[in-house]
């Protein structure tokens, strides 16, 4: 036997999505008490005129033109885990010369590998609020990622988006507000394409927590659950906050989505035709290809009939050499299950996404590093121990990058609370406080993807991290500092030192900074029983005690916080001996010195992401953290609709004067909410209206799938070469034989045609109505279509140059609609003391749309709409109707 790529038939033919008859469907179905999700079949195919896109896909249709169906198969199945140098890595096309992609984590910079920089996570660059940042740095994540060779970089995200204040991943992500993350995935995806490489937009979609996300995983942390949990989320609440980012980046050009691994619905994310064909490829007209979440196929021609494009790894699961594509995706073609113009879309797709960064298969770099090993030599398939060669270069790809990750960690820090103390100036005496200052005794990578909390908090855990090359501790900065400054410097970097941190902090002149963290991560790991979700929002390492013990002593206490999201500040924050709170996020490889730049006013801070609650009750939100479906899928039920974060604390304590409330129910620090270095002045609101266009609805009907090429349906054309050597447990897309398509894919079911267990035009290659909401890459084009310009005088009228982030929020009125949405920001930077500058902002008609569930398009309603203008979402001192 020369290939192990074998799957049941269950497994080739087996379909999720429910069965419900086509058309006419305006929302998310249930179906024995359980949510389930439409159909939308066939998968649509590329646009030769898509937008943005036309030479790409020129060069992709003369390229996919000369390839064989294997070649073809080989381009869309990864060749299994650690079956090559990166931890994805698709099948190579060597007749022309081109090696097989790369495809390697993350979001804030390459995981497993070296001499590549530390990025600050998601969640601090979010809280930069600049797109010019944004961009900066996926620009340079993509330089690196170029460098080393790698074709696919797997980031950014924005998903989760930040459902529940207890998502172990949320800190992958930018904000918890769909508009500003939108804008955040879509800078960072330009950015990362524009250093040569196809950035991926994840994961899509209701990925908003770790527990039960694989039902494996869940087992191997005691749950007795057969699926994986299902994430039930109806149609309105689906567009307008969970796929809203990602139109952004699709109109962006992003070149690959990566599906996740829960349900929605009750179908796979990954072969759940609705939020794949019926929203991504056809409302949203998305160009570029659909890969699985490493493990998250769980189907064979369902999955490619759902519209999936690329299988990663390859393998079923983690080095068993079976594949549920590979062989049997080459034969689910010859025998007609999968028509032939899915498998050139597929390749289509890909290749279009690969042209489209710049890349061409004869000048594509080598992969200079292996995610397997450090060492200089060693097996290239590491899976199998086979072909010892030569596997990492030290490729230093780093350049300056440190400098932006200094400036865009400190921009990201916000100050909660100053009552003075702020900024230090050459202060007496510093004592700092707390483990999070400190070192990892194992060193900056002693934990493996991060899975620990030891030392200072720089990124949280999971395939989402990067290797530190070096990390700058705020100790070691701090100190530095105070050596300049000619300042008394002391530290104490344990939590449970009480008796020698009581001592050094009574004595006089002295300014105690306290540095406390809280973790999270991906959910393989298990860091102190938070299983990638976190257990509580209170500090780690009695990081609360901490607090409140040092500022029960010392009338100057500063408190930094290291933390992946919230924490609860209720117990301490007001205390008067706390002069200060600064979040500081996880700010990457510069964390000292971005720390230092803050705390001494030589940088600008920028503004909170999501909102401070003061109990954990009072974000109407949490983790499902126990298994509710007997042995079957989770249910998790998304309930509160758009309600999360700003939008849930806005309904049950609404501010009515623009200011914070001081109920219960009402945040510590709101959505938006960052002290700056000064004072500003919000005033003369201005509203110019546009032309208003009309929204025509997007008709007529799409070309025919392309079908690029006659092929064999001879079995024996596709056997297993001669002249090839087997790896062991290496993906191939040949067959094992040539007897018969049973024996060679063993699956009964060959013979019979695809509407035998496919359903209804999962098949039809015929021209196909185009979607009234879509149009264009990220919908309609009228969406985008400018109804206002807002503007406004922001005055600094401190004394101290600095800058500022205004705020435009739009009430879109309506029974059932959140108080106010953001849909309009700016970070201005340098704002001289008495300086006045003019804030705009556009209104375009996707700003003030509503999702029709029963239009199935996007409307504006006759409700009145009013715009607000100021420093937050509970700051607002600027307010108009829009006529």
């Amino acid at each position: 036997m020369k290939t192990t790529s074998l799957v049941a038939a269950v497994l080739l033919a087996a379909c999720t999505d429910a069965a419900i008859p086509a058309g006419g469907i305006s929302k998310f179905a249930r179906k024995d008490d359980h949510a389930s999700s439409p159909p939308h079949y066939p998968s649509p195919w590329m646009d030769p005129e898509a937008p943005g896109w036309e030479n790409a896909y020129a060069s992709a249709r003369e390229f996919v033109s000369q390839l064989t169906l294997p070649e073809k198969v080989n381009l869309t199945t990864g060749v299994g885990w650690m079956g090559e140098r990166c931890v994805g890595n698709a099948g190579s096309i060597p007749r022309l010369g081109m090696r097989g992609l790369c495809m390697q984590d993350g979001p804030l910079g390459i995981r497993l590998s070296d001499y590549n920089s530390a990025f600050p996570g998601g969640i601090t660059a979010g809280a930069s609020w600049s797109r010019k940042l944004w961009h900066e740095r996926g620009l340079l994540m993509g330089t690196e990622a170029n460098e080393k060779g790698i074709d696919v970089l797997l980031g950014p995200a924005s998903g989760p988006l930040g459902r529940a204040p207890t998502g172990g991943r949320n800190w992958e992500g930018f904000t918890v507000d769909p508009y500003m993350a939108g804008i955040a995935l879509a800078q960072t995806s330009v950015g990362i394409q524009d250093g040569g490489v196809i950035a991926t937009a994840k994961h899509y979609i209701g990925n908003e927590q770790e527990h039960f996300r694989q039902a494996p995983e869940a087992i191997g942390y005691g749950f007795n659950i057969t699926e994986s949990s299902s994430s039930n989320i109806d149609d309105k609440t689906l567009h307008e906050l969970y796929v809203w980012p990602f139109a952004d980046a699709v109109r962006a050009g992003v070149g690959a989505v990566m599906c996740s691994y829960q349900q929605v619905n009750n179908s796979y994310s990954c072969q759940n035709s609705k939020i794949i064909n019926g929203i991504l490829k056809d409302e949203l007209g998305f160009q570029g290809f659909v890969m699985s979440d490493w493990q998250a196929q769980h189907a064979g021609a369902a999955t490619a009939a759902a519209g999936l494009d690329m299988s990663m790894p390859g393998d079923t699961s983690f080095n068993t050499g079976l594949s549920y594509w590979g062989a049997n995706l080459t034969l689910a073609v010859i025998n007609g299950t999968v028509p032939e113009w899915r498998i050139d879309d597929m390749a289509m797709r890909i290749m279009a996404s690969f042209f489209k960064v710049g890349r061409t298969v004869e000048t594509m770099p080598d992969i200079n590093f292996s995610s397997w090993s450090r060492d200089t030599f060693g097996y290239v398939q590491s899976a199998a121990k086979e072909n010892w060669d030569q596997i990492n270069y030290g490729v230093d790809v780093r350049h300056d990058h440190g400098k932006h990750i200094r400036e865009a960690a400190a921009k990201g820090s916000v100050v909660l609370k100053n009552t003075g103390s702020l900024p230090l100036n050459k202060p007496k005496f510093v004592a700092v406080i707390g483990e999070d200052a400190g070192s990892n005794p194992a060193g900056p990578n002693g934990c493996s993807d991060r899975g620990c909390d030891d030392g200072t908090l720089a990124m949280a855990w999971g395939s989402g991290t990067s290797q530190f090359s070096y990390l700058v501790t705020p100790d070691a900065a701090l100190q530095f500092q105070a050596i300049e400054d000619g300042t008394r410097y002391e530290s104490i970097l344990n939590n449970n030192r009480w008796a020698q941190v009581s001592q050094l902090i009574a004595q006089p002149n002295v300014t105690a900074i306290v540095f406390a963290n809280a973790d999270s991560g991906e959910g393989y790991i298990n860091v102190d029983g938070n299983e990638g979700d976190r257990k509580n929002l209170t500090l780690w390492k009695e990081g609360d005690e901490l607090i409140k013990n040092v500022s029960s002593i010392c009338p100057n206490t500063i408190v930094v916080l290291h933390t992946v999201g919230p924490v609860l500040l209720t117990e301490w924050y007001d205390n008067p001996n706390i002069t200060a709170i600064v979040w500081a996020g996880l700010p990457g490889q510069e964390s000292g010195n971005s720390i230092t730049d803050i705390l001494y006013g030589k940088t600008s801070p920028g503004r909170s992401p999501f909102t401070w609650g003061r109990t954990r009750k009072s974000y109407g939100t949490d983790v499902l953290y126990d298994a509710n479906n007997g042995q079957g899928a989770p249910q998790q039920e998304f309930s509160e609709g758009v309600f999360i974060d700003y939008r849930h604390f806005d309904r049950n304590s609404p501010s009515t004067d623009g200011t914070a409330s001081s109920d219960d129910a009402a945040p510590l620090y709101e959505f938006g909410f960052g002290l700056s270095w000064s004072t500003f002045e919000y005033s003369s609101l201005e509203i110019q209206p546009h032309i208003d266009t009309i929204y025509e609805p997007t008709s007529g009907d799409t070309i025919a799938a392309p079908e690029l090429g006659n092929f064999s349906i001879d079995l024996a054309d596709y056997t297993f070469p001669s002249d090839i050597r087997y790896i062991y447990q290496f993906i191939y897309p040949w067959l094992n034989t040539s007897s018969s398509g049973k024996e060679a894919s063993a699956d009964p079911y060959y013979g019979q045609t695809a509407d035998q267990f496919l359903p209804p035009k999962a098949v039809d290659g015929s021209p196909q109505p185009k979607n009234p909401a879509g149009g264009a890459p990220g919908g309609n084009p009228g969406l985008w279509d400018v109804l206002y310009t807002v503007s406004a005088t922001v005055t600094n009228t401190g004394d101290v140059t600095t800058d500022e982030i205004p705020q435009l929020y739009i009430s879109l009125g309506g029974k059932n609609e959140p108080v106010r949405v953001l849909r309009g920001f700016e970070r201005i930077e340098g704002i001289a003391a008495g300086q006045s500058v003019i804030f705009t902002a556009d209104i375009t008609r996707r700003d003030l749309s509503n999702w029709d569930i029963t239009a199935q398009n996007w409307v504006i309603t006759k409700h009145e709409k009013k715009v607000f203008v100021g420093s937050s979402s509970r700051n607002l001192p600027l307010s108009a109707v829009l006529e």
